[in-house]
């Protein structure tokens, strides 16, 4: 039989035996394929390279590390003006104006100041300008992170004794502000977590904020220098978007006491969702008919404006600014119509100008907060991470994924010295930016211009503000995450297991807490993954006709059997927790257990040599000794080979290769011949270590294939030519 030689290039001085294979075709000819050695290199000597690497510092080095960390020194001098500014200044402009209410509103959300807000808006884009990659995400406040961030600071205010329904507009002890308007407050001496100083709620409110997010941009950059943002692909489609709906359904809740104009206490902890609905049906008769006769005329113009902008988005040039001209229309109905001294509306109160002196976050307050950061550094990472490869693919540019970790690590770090608090990217802002022109990374500080202007001028006339005006735009903005329960038919008909862990996930965040419920979903998510390779599928395959390929016989019509071989496939890795199940299904589907077999015949055995010993001549079933070798071989044993398809086991564990070896031996005592085929090279490396092809792994060409069909005409003949190895 002729014989080809493929000799691949050995780049090392070991040898090993050679892998050959029999090609599937008419002449039947035998390929010798040789793996390559694979010259071991010697770890110390490559690490030690590196560190000098790293180490060494020349003039060209300094200058890469700082384009690299700062890369508006990269494109900033290659912006092409005639080409970017107009669609730049636009979007920047409408970000800006749909950023200010927005950040008027999700300061809600946090359980503080408007003026708070304000400021990480303003930081976020001017920081995200310097050292962010993607050119269209919108860094700012978003509605989720607000959420975290303010569950953390009413858990702290409640535990340093502070009333979270006190409606007062304190001073803050040693800080105040930069205006003319003094504020009648009342004042804490306190010495909570270190701070010795007369601290009032909004004090220690905004400290505790600050705390949180200068140790969750403290995460993020020590995740981006030591390259953990693999720890995002824990993060699936289906968990990110059951923790969005779940956390929307906690917004929309927290909302509803500013939306009907009632006062009930913020809820803590496990369950708040369930406690604050019940709260409000107790309370429900104290509704406040201006404030919710206010919300439902709010609510109405803009869901009616968002569906209309969604209709004929391809008609306009930008969107709409609803949400600007309802908070402008509603701030001059409610200040000339006296809402808040006739009805005893709820207002925003007095939002200062200028900016507060800068501080360092209190560092006792950081250890407090420590475990609440973490949750908060991954979320605002995946979201910003996520949206910045969307835009890159969109529009075929490249992203740097760890330094957009820097990026929004140090958008964190920063403003908390400047008394901001948590930033991520959003979506919303994000695909309005990309839908308005927007180019490069400008526009952000086009954006942060609008939002200067307003804290330097304009915020002081939102005093007459409705907070229930607030509550209808985060309301109102939380319709594309609550629209996910509409995807769940079409999510459940594309894959079942998908849509549980989102329920599961979605569940959680709304009725434990955000926290949990993002770690349930991971969890979940994990085991998930766990189960279906605990019991994958499994299959006894046919031969299709007329060809060299073998399927499925469950699921495919019209296939061959083929005659003393049985084809099994496992879809999985081949490991500890699922190596019951693969015995299991094997023994099943072949029909016959190997175990309980030769422990049968042992056992009729003896009875036989006891039945001769006394000189009977017939056996123990009552037949004649002639017709004992009928029993010995029973009707499950219809095939005297065993091949398995390996190309979907991607890897072997020490179990894994123990339990390949004892079916081997076990099939071996019943003289069943056990074929590997298909077997990737990290599989095959872990036979050779495990020793299933013995010391000198000279049996491997009568045990390992490189095809199924290769496995199943040697089955047939039972030998190959002696110069044609496997």
């Amino acid at each position: 039989m002729p014989l080809e030689h493929i000799h691949e290039v050995n780049t090392g001085t070991m040898e090993r035996p050679l892998e050959a294979t029999r090609m599937e075709n008419t002449t039947s000819a035998c390929v010798l394929m040789e793996r390559k050695t694979h010259v071991k290199m010697n770890r110390k000597q490559v690490m030690l390279a590196k560190l000098r690497k790293s180490c060494s510092c020349t003039p060209q080095k300094l200058k890469n590390f700082l384009m690299d960390f700062l890369p508006v020194l990269r494109w900033l001098p290659k912006y092409k003006c005639k080409e970017y500014i107009w669609g730049d200044v636009m979007s920047g402009l409408v970000i800006g104006i749909i950023l200010v209410p927005q950040a008027i509103a999700y300061s809600l959300l946090a359980g503080l100041k408007p003026i708070y807000s304000l400021y990480t808006s303003f930081f976020a884009n001017i920081i995200y300008f310097l050292m962010g990659t993607s050119r269209h995400v919108s860094v700012g406040i978003f509605s989720l992170i607000s959420l975290m961030v303010g569950q953390v600071v009413d858990r702290e205010l409640l535990l340093a004794g502070f009333d979270l329904n006190d409606d007062a507009s304190p001073v803050l002890g040693d800080g105040s502000l930069q205006n003319d308007t003094q504020f009648n407050t009342t004042a804490f001496n306190l010495t909570i977590a270190g701070m010795n100083a007369e601290c009032g709620k909004e004090c220690y409110a905004i400290g505790i904020a600050t705390a949180l997010t200068f140790v969750a941009g403290v995460y993020q950059v020590l995740m981006g220098i030591f390259r953990l943002g693999f720890i995002s692909m824990y993060l699936s489609e289906a968990v990110l978007d059951g923790f969005a709906t779940g956390a929307s359904l906690t917004i929309l809740t927290a909302q509803v006491k500013y939306l009907i104009g009632i006062k009930i206490p913020r809820s803590q902890g496990h369950g708040m969702l369930v406690i604050t609905w019940i709260n409000v049906f107790r309370n429900i008769s104290q509704a406040n008919i201006c404030d919710v006769i206010t919300s439902a005329i709010c609510i109405l113009v803009l869901v009616t404006a968002k569906e209309l902008g969604d209709r004929y988005k391809h008609k306009l040039k930008f969107p709409l600014p609803t949400e600007l001209v309802v908070i402008v229309v509603a701030t001059l109905v409610s200040h000339y119509g006296k809402l808040n001294e006739v009805y005893a509306s709820s207002v925003s109160g007095a939002i200062p100008t200028g900016f507060i002196p800068p501080k360092v976050p209190p560092f006792n307050l950081m250890l407090r907060v420590a475990v609440d950061a973490l949750p908060l550094a991954i979320v605002s990472f995946v979201f910003t991470v996520s949206l910045s490869e969307m835009c890159a693919k969109k529009y075929a540019y490249s992203i740097k994924a760890n330094q957009e970790m820097f990026a929004v690590g140090f958008c964190n770090i920063i403003p908390s010295f400047f008394h901001s608090f948590a930033t991520s990217a959003a979506l919303a802002k994000t695909l309005v930016k990309t839908s308005t022109g927007c180019q490069t990374q400008v526009s952000g500080v086009i954006s942060a211009m609008v939002v200067l202007l307003v804290l330097l001028f304009l915020a002081p006339l939102f005093y007459s503000l409705q907070k229930c005006v607030l509550a209808c735009i985060i309301i109102v903005s939380l319709r594309g995450a609550l629209r996910k329960f509409r995807d769940v038919p079409s999510r459940y008909h594309v894959n079942k297991v998908d849509t549980f862990v989102w329920i599961v996930t979605m569940s959680a965040s709304a009725l434990i807490s955000t926290e949990i419920g993002l770690l349930v979903g991971i969890v979940f998510s994990l085991l998930c993954i766990i189960v279906r390779t605990q019991r994958p599928r499994t299959a006894l395959l046919g031969q299709i006709q007329d060809t060299n390929f073998y399927e499925d016989d469950l699921e495919y019509e019209n296939l061959s059997s083929i005659p003393k071989v049985k084809i099994f496939r496992f879809e999985a890795p081949l490991y500890y927790a699922n190596k019951d199940y693969f015995l299991k299904s094997l023994y099943r589907l072949t029909n016959l257990d190997p175990n309980l077999e030769v422990a049968r015949r042992k056992k009729y055995e003896k009875k036989e040599k006891r039945h001769l010993k006394k000189g009977d001549h017939t056996t123990a079933n009552g037949l004649g000794i002639g017709e004992t070798t009928l029993q010995l071989v029973p009707k499950q044993t219809d095939f005297q080979a065993l091949v398995v398809d390996c190309s979907s086991i991607l890897f072997l564990d020490t179990t894994g290769v123990n339990t390949l070896k004892e079916i081997l031996k076990d099939y071996r005592d019943l003289n069943i011949s056990v074929l590997l085929a298909c077997c990737n090279p990290s599989v095959i490396d872990s036979l050779k270590r495990g020793g299933y092809f013995g010391k000198d792994f000279g049996s491997m060409r009568e045990m390992l294939f490189y095809s199924i069909h290769n496995a199943v005409q040697f089955a047939k003949d039972q030998k190959l030519p002696a110069d044609c190895s496997v």
